[in-house]
Formats: structure tokens, C-alpha cells, sequence
């Protein structure tokens, strides 16, 4: 339920390629909005080609927040990312303007809005050698200690197959009961319009496959030649996890050709957009709209409809 009498925020969430910046921009040029991000590769700066971030000519058109702002080394998490969200959106409520996130990271939203589980810290040893782990084995692994867990996660996920197994190893408790225990989210103090893009998926796989070959062509390839030249990041640094670079690495290597390289980030895209498009189907709250829409300006009218009725 949204409440009028608190400040609005606009939220638009959906799949990857889904056309949620398109239209975070075009409602952001037509209401003195703040386009601040929730994904989590768009964060980093080393990526702004191979992770769709928006372009310079598009953030020249409207404030935009928390894209490109952390260096490929650092350490990100979904509590860091909360607080920062959080500061951005005061920031442009002080300044009369229309508090935008957008994105595809559910769990980066859901921390902002109902707060952050209050984990302790992993044991580095433990963080270490589950990082080490193939991602099979530690799903096996997780079958065994959070059943719940692994039931819900997809078993080639490996960021948040490696966070279940690290918490339960490290605390002795599952993600679900840290997360029973959530405080500190923002839901409460604002006027939430929420609408998630779940466009036809033949429509998202094709756009998915053109922006990847789009993408080779447009600079992604020097991308990840500088990634890969850098000496300070780990192997398994987050940043080296973005679909593409594995796929561009090992073609630049000459391990395989250019045209495997993009069939298989198209198809680690694809299997992507399908995880997300499922969650956003089925785990947010029954009253952030769904629609197949994918004309910006069509649904840039419903949602001014819902925003401003």
C-alpha cells in the first residue's frame, strides 16, 4: 500500500535488456528525477560496455547515481550498496527531485526496503576455500547444511550458491533465519510506485544476442583487456564474474573463436535473464505492477498514471 502522505520514490526492477534505464530516463527528464542504480555489475567502473551501464551522453541527461563508482577491486555488497541508496534517495528528496532506482539486483532491493540481516562476519578461511570450491561441489555441499537453501538457489549460481554455503559454515544458521531478523529498511518512510518489466522472453533473448554482438563492437573487447592486464585483482574478484569477460578472455587468448565467445555469453546471458525474470515474477510484493509492455513511452503514460493518480 502506498501512502501519500510520504515522499514518492519510483522503483523500476525487471530483467536484464528489459528496457528499464529507456524508461528510468525518460521519466526522470519529464519529472526532475534522480536515476540512481541497483544493479549489481553496474556499480563498477571497469565495465560500463559489457554491463549495458548507461552511456555518457545518457547520464549527461540526467542526474545518475551509484553507476561506475567502484574500482574492480573492491569488495561490494548488497548492505554497503543499501546505505549508499539510501543517502542518494535523502539526497534527492532534499533537493526536490524524483528519487529513481532502477535495476535488475532483487536482493539489493529487497535489502533497501526491508532491511539488512544482521550476519556476522564470514571466517576468511571459510570464505577462502568455498570461493576455491567448483560451483557443483558446493551446491552439494549446501544440499546437505541448508536444504531450503539450495532448493531455491539455481545450482550453477555461483555468487549466491558460495554466499548460502558461507554463511551457514561460518554461523551455524541458514540464510533464512539471519534473514528473519531484518532491520533497518527504508519501506516505511517512503510512498514506494513499483513496476517490474517481464517482457516476452523470445523478445528478451533476441535483444539479449543482438546487444552481446553490439557490445564486441563497441568496445567490450578493450574492456577486458584491461581488466585482464591488471595485476591487483583477485581470480575471483566479483567484477571478473560480469558474463563476457570469461567468454572475451578466453577468445583473446585464442582458446576459442570469436564466434563460440559470444554464443556462450549470449547463452550465460540468457540462462541470466531467465533467473531473473523468475524472481521478479514470483518474489516481490503482490502489488509492484508487472507488465509485458516494452514500448518506453507506453509505459512511461502508466506509469505517470500510477505515479501521480
Amino acid at each position: 500500500m502506498t501512502d501519500p502522505k510520504l515522499p514518492k520514490v519510483a522503483l523500476i526492477a525487471g530483467p536484464t535488456a528489459s528496457g528499464k534505464s529507456a524508461l528510468a530516463i525518460a521519466l526522470a527528464e519529464k519529472h526532475r528525477g534522480v536515476v540512481i542504480n541497483a544493479d549489481s555489475a553496474q556499480v563498477y567502473a571497469d565495465l560500463r560496455i559489457l554491463t549495458a551501464r548507461p552511456s555518457e551522453e545518457e547520464e549527461a541527461r540526467v542526474p545518475h547515481r551509484l553507476f561506475g563508482h567502484i574500482d574492480g577491486a573492491d569488495i561490494y555488497s548488497a548492505a554497503r550498496w543499501a546505505a549508499e541508496a539510501r543517502a542518494a534517495v535523502h539526497e534527492a528528496q532534499a533537493t526536490n527531485r524524483l528519487p529513481i532506482l532502477v535495476g535488475g539486483t532483487g536482493l539489493y532491493l529487497l535489502t533497501l526496503l526491508e532491511g539488512i540481516a544482521p550476519i556476522p562476519d564470514i571466517e576468511p578461511e571459510i570464505r577462502e576455500e568455498i570461493r576455491a570450491m567448483a560451483v557443483a561441489d558446493a551446491h552439494a555441499q549446501l544440499s546437505r547444511l541448508d536444504p531450503e537453501a539450495a532448493e531455491r538457489l539455481h545450482p550453477s549460481d555461483t555468487t549466491r550458491v558460495g554466499r548460502a554455503l558461507e554463511v551457514v559454515r561460518s554461523t551455524g544458521h541458514p540464510l533464512a533465519f539471519w534473514h528473519a531478523e531484518r532491520s533497518g529498511g527504508n519501506g516505511g518512510e517512503i510512498d514506494l510506485h513499483a513496476t517490474i518489466l517481464l517482457p516476452d522472453r523470445a523478445w528478451l533473448h533476441a535483444r539479449t544476442d543482438t546487444r552481446f554482438e553490439a557490445m564486441l563492437d563497441g568496445g567490450a573487447v578493450e574492456e577486458v583487456r584491461e581488466l585482464e592486464a591488471r595485476t591487483d585483482l583477485t581470480e575471483n574478484a566479483p567484477v571478473r564474474r560480469a558474463i563476457g569477460v570469461r567468454e572475451i578472455a578466453e577468445w583473446q587468448a585464442g582458446r576459442i573463436t570469436r564466434e563460440d565467445a559470444a554464443a556462450r555469453a549470449q547463452a550465460a546471458t540468457r540462462q541470466y535473464a531467465k533467473r531473473q525474470y523468475t524472481w521478479f515474477r514470483r518474489q516481490p510484493p503482490g502489488a509492484w505492477e508487472r507488465t509485458e509492455e516494452t514500448e518506453t513511452y507506453t509505459l512511461l503514460d502508466q506509469f505517470e498514471r500510477k505515479l501521480f493518480q
